[in-house]
C-alpha cells in the first residue's frame, strides 16, 4: 500500500469552474509524490483556525510535503516589509508555520520545498532575505548548480556533491535557525538546502517537482520522502 503523504494545501480565493474558494496543491508536486510510490493527499487548513487539531490530524500520515508559495509576512521574523515582498497571505502563514512546528515536534518525515524551507527556518526562529540581489546565479527563473555538503543526509539522497536545480524564488534564508544545518549552497552563497539536527526533515530551496521525471537527483528527493514515510508506517 502506498503511504499517505500530506501535501500542505494552498488557499485560492477564486478558481475557474468552481463557485467558491479552493484548497489546492500543484499537480507537479502530486505527480512527483505518486511517481515515487506515495499517495498524495491535500491537507486542508480550516479557515476559522488552521492550526486546531493539526498534530492529531498529521498522525495518520506517513510523511508531509511543505510546498512553495507566496512570500512569508516579514513581521513573522521581526522585519518591516520591503516593496518587493508581495502576495502575503496571513492565513497561509498561520497554517504553514503551525505545520512546520508540528512535524518537528512529532518527528514526521518531511520534505520542505522553496517557501516550505523558508517557513521551516522562520518557525524555528530564523530570518529571511526579503529580496535577493542580482548575481550570476539565476535564482528567479532558471536552472543552476548547487554544491551539496559531503556527509550530509542530502548528499546520501542525491549521491553527488554538485546537482543542477530548477530555481524560482526571490527570497532566501538569512539568519539560520537553531537546530538546522546547511546541506547545500549556490555559487553566490545562497543557502539551497537545510536539514534538522533532530527531526526527520530535509528542506530545499529549489523546485524538485519541476524536473522529477528527468532528473535523478530530484526524483531521489521524493523517493526518499516516500521511503521514510513507508518506514514510519511500518514502525507504528
Amino acid at each position: 500500500m502506498r503511504p499517505l503523504v500530506a501535501v500542505v494545501g494552498r488557499r485560492a480565493e477564486t478558481v475557474p469552474i468552481l463557485r467558491f474558494s479552493a484548497t489546492l496543491a500543484a499537480e507537479a508536486i502530486c505527480e512527483a509524490v505518486y511517481a515515487a510510490g506515495g499517495e498524495p493527499v491535500v491537507l486542508h487548513g480550516p479557515a476559522a483556525d488552521p492550526a486546531r487539531g493539526l498534530a492529531e490530524r498529521l498522525e495518520r500520515f506517513g510523511g508531509v510535503l511543505m510546498p512553495g508559495g507566496a512570500d512569508l509576512d516579514p513581521e513573522r521574523y521581526g522585519q518591516r516589509p520591503l516593496p518587493e515582498t508581495v502576495d502575503v497571505v496571513g492565513f497561509q502563514d498561520d497554517f504553514d508555520l503551525a505545520t512546520a512546528r508540528a512535524v518537528i515536534a512529532a518527528r514526521l518525515p518531511t520534505l520542505a520545498i522553496c517557501r516550505g524551507m523558508q517557513v521551516l527556518n522562520v518557525a524555528l526562529g530564523g530570518t529571511l532575505h526579503q529580496h535577493l540581489r542580482e548575481t550570476t546565479v539565476d535564482h528567479r527563473n532558471g536552472v543552476h548548480d548547487v554544491r551539496v555538503v559531503r556527509g550530509s543526509r542530502l548528499h546520501g539522497v542525491v549521491g553527488s556533491e554538485r546537482v543542477p536545480v530548477s530555481s524560482y524564488h526571490h527570497q532566501a534564508i538569512d539568519v539560520l535557525a537553531a537546530g538546522l544545518t546547511v546541506a547545500a549552497t549556490a555559487a553566490d552563497g545562497v543557502v539551497e538546502a537545510v536539514e534538522h539536527r533532530g527531526a526527520d526533515v530535509i528542506a530545499v530551496q529549489w523546485h524538485p517537482e519541476d524536473l522529477h521525471d528527468r532528473s535523478a537527483s530530484d526524483a531521489a528527493l521524493f523517493a526518499d520522502l516516500v521511503e521514510r514515510a513507508h518506514k514510519r508506517r511500518d514502525d507504528r
